[in-house]
């Protein structure tokens, strides 16, 4: 885990929704997760930082293409009690 403390429960709705593509997709290009996500590539990249940041998304080489990266999952999220994420979806995406 990164030093800054922070969690999945704390990252805007944008990263928790990337890291629930990759959950359900698997390792993916940004490509990919923008067509999946329907978010903007700009967006795409932040989430992606951020999940980074804390540990819960490395980044490989995509050898179809070696000028993209291949995302996935390295392990489950914290969540705020301490205790492992539920995964719960409507608390990533309610409004």
């Amino acid at each position: 885990m990164s030093d800054s403390g922070e969690d999945l429960d704390e990252l805007p709705p944008s990263a928790k929704l990337v890291y629930k593509v990759l959950e359900y997709d698997g390792p993916l290009t940004q490509k990919q997760i923008v067509e999946e996500s329907m978010l903007s590539a700009r967006t795409v990249r932040y989430a992606l930082e951020r999940l980074q940041d804390i540990d819960l998304v490395s980044q490989d080489v995509y050898f179809a293409d070696a000028r993209q990266s291949l995302y996935e999952l390295t392990g489950e999220p914290i969540a705020a009690d301490g205790g492992e994420s539920d995964g719960d979806v409507e608390t990533c995406c309610a409004e």
